[in-house]
């Protein structure tokens, strides 16, 4: 008798393990799951204040089993170190900017072309068209495309006035370290730019040792760059690029509910921070010019077809290199629906 227990529990220990071995995974949809995400965004921007309340959507969706862990401010290290810890599973998600999503798809830069928008609705129709394109691209490469996030207008804020492209030539103009798109940009400009990482920037700028800038106004505000310029471009130099992703690694670990919550949620709270960010740029260069920053002179009409020419010149240096042909003419054809 006592033989015939042992044997029974074995018996029943061996179905559990084979059941356990063949259940699948994403049933176990009561399994908590936490998702570790930088950005270079400090805490209290709009990103982080918008990144927070998809946080707690989230979490209110899935009775808390769905959460983020916040790593902003730059606190895991740049974009590349990012990306590096993304690869061993130390982080599972990021806010990139046009420059970290370059280092993992390199034809998204085609969205951060200089002198390639004219207005918001553009961005917002190549963005729409393009998205599934991306999404596919992204998703070869290993990652998901949680939504974008876009950095905003970009400008020049500079120690001496810019209105021209003289102007540039005339001063020591900054460029993000290992950023070819810019790289290819002052090249074409027969400027030498001074490459450096984000965090080197403002003390950079107080020592003299470079003098000019680009960033949206929301970023010179919070980075507190404009504290060491005196001029802001009124003509934006491009549109930055921004987006949110997630490792396939971490995302496959999700239930198949969370993975259809996170990408619901996300999509919505991105779209949010899209035009909380459009009023935001508007409202940091009230403050800043508030705290003593002036607006440049607008260029002429003539000075605005040189940039426009100019920024024709970055395209045909970067097709091929960054981004194939096809792909350049989708955008600029899906810019000229809007324009016609």
């Amino acid at each position: 008798m006592e033989h015939m227990k042992i044997k029974n529990k074995f018996f029943f220990l061996f179905v559990a393990l084979i059941f356990l071995a063949t259940f699948p995974q994403n049933s176990f949809a009561g399994k908590s799951n936490r998702i570790k995400i930088a950005t270079l965004a400090p805490e209290g921007s709009t990103w982080m204040q918008t990144l927070r309340e998809l946080d707690k959507a989230l979490k209110k969706e899935t009775d808390g089993k769905l959460s983020f862990k916040f790593y902003p401010g730059g606190v895991s290290g740049n974009e590349k170190d990012v990306i590096r810890k993304m690869r061993i599973g130390q982080i599972h998600a990021a806010g990139f900017t046009g420059v970290g999503l370059g280092e993992l798809l390199p034809e998204s830069r085609v969205l951060d072309l200089p002198f390639l928008f004219e207005n918001d609705e553009e961005v917002e129709h190549v963005y729409e068209k393009l998205q599934d394109h991306f999404a596919e691209k992204f998703e070869q490469k290993g990652y998901v495309l949680l939504g974008w996030a876009p950095v905003g207008w970009v400008h020049f804020f500079s120690k001496k006035e810019i209105v021209s492209i003289e102007d540039i030539r005339q001063t020591k103009a900054w460029m993000w370290e290992g950023d070819p798109l810019v790289q290819a940009a002052y090249k074409t400009l027969n400027v030498s730019p001074f490459p450096l990482s984000v965090t080197d920037v403002l003390l950079s700028l107080q020592t003299g040792m470079i003098e000019t800038v680009y960033a949206s106004p929301v970023a010179a505000l919070a980075l507190q760059w404009f504290t060491k310029v005196k001029y802001m471009s009124q003509t934006p130099m491009g549109f930055g690029v921004g987006g949110i992703l997630i490792s396939k690694k971490k995302f496959n670990k999700l239930s198949d509910d969370q993975k259809e919550t996170l990408k619901k949620l996300s999509k919505k709270f991105l779209k949010k921070l899209v035009h909380k960010n459009n009023k935001d740029n508007i409202k940091s260069v009230q403050a800043m010019q508030g705290a003593g920053l002036k607006l440049a002179k607008k260029p002429d009409e003539k000075t605005v077809k040189e940039f426009r020419h100019l920024g024709k010149k970055v395209q045909e240096a970067l097709v091929g290199k960054l981004f194939p042909a096809d792909l350049l003419k989708k955008v600029t054809d899906s810019i000229q629906e809007v324009r016609n």
